[in-house]
């Protein structure tokens, strides 16, 4: 099979459609196995993020499964008339940590600057929660979001409120959003990871040092993309 070079901004669409199609065209069974990782990333002209969100739309939408160690096989056929699944139309995983990458740490460095006392019980609040379900083994993303948006209010600032409250819903339309999460950010040797990484957030807040919440929110982005693509 060939596949072409993609172009656009929305690269996992493209490679996730060519691999349909070479699908629907007979060049995979039942049972074949895809090119690894890296072929595909060779063939398409792109990193591992896109590829590994087509492979998760692939499997999300039941046309393959994934065996550790060995790749990613063919489970089942599309059927010629078979559309795009609702989540390839919302707002992508990628795009979504790209966001919280550049708005974020800007967020967080407000919030240092501005978090009333009020804000502070709240995030203290919150990061206590965290804990105790971190303590219990479980990740519970709503408390991961109250925090996040509760940073937010921190700011004083009602656009950077309005951009996590919109960055909020793209993640809860995307459904592959909440399958690469759960295949990642929900593991145990995560979880403590993330606690952590929190509760020095809220620890610069409270000590107002703006430079160092900043870097420690560029740090949490960071690792949160590395383990986004660790499917």
């Amino acid at each position: 099979m060939n596949f072409n070079p993609v172009t656009n901004k929305r690269l996992y669409i493209q490679i996730y459609e060519q691999i349909v199609e070479q699908m629907k065209s007979g060049a995979f069974k039942i049972g074949d196995k895809l090119p690894s990782e890296r072929e595909l990333c060779e063939q398409f002209g792109v990193s591992r993020a896109p590829v590994r969100q087509a492979l998760s739309a692939l499997e999300m939408n039941g046309f393959t499964y994934s065996r550790q160690g060995e790749g990613v096989y063919i489970k089942s056929l599309p059927a010629d008339e078979v559309l795009s699944p609702a989540f390839l139309k919302s707002v992508s995983p990628e795009d979504i940590v790209e966001a919280r990458m550049n708005i974020e740490p800007l967020i967080v460095r407000f919030a240092a600057m501005r978090a009333t006392k009020e804000d502070l019980a709240e995030l203290n609040e919150t990061i206590q929660q965290m804990e105790m379900e971190t303590n219990e083994g479980v990740y519970v993303p709503e408390t991961d979001e109250k925090l996040h948006n509760g940073i937010a209010k921190a700011s004083h600032n009602d656009l950077f409120i309005q951009f996590m409250a919109a960055i909020s819903n793209a993640m809860k339309q995307q459904q592959m959003w909440t399958f690469i999460r759960d295949r990642t950010v929900t593991r145990p040797d995560f979880r403590g990871v993330n606690f952590h990484e929190h509760k020095n957030l809220i620890e610069a807040i409270e000590d107002r040092d703006a430079e160092k919440a900043e870097s420690l929110m560029k740090l949490h982005m960071d690792n949160l993309y590395e383990r986004y693509w660790k499917v």
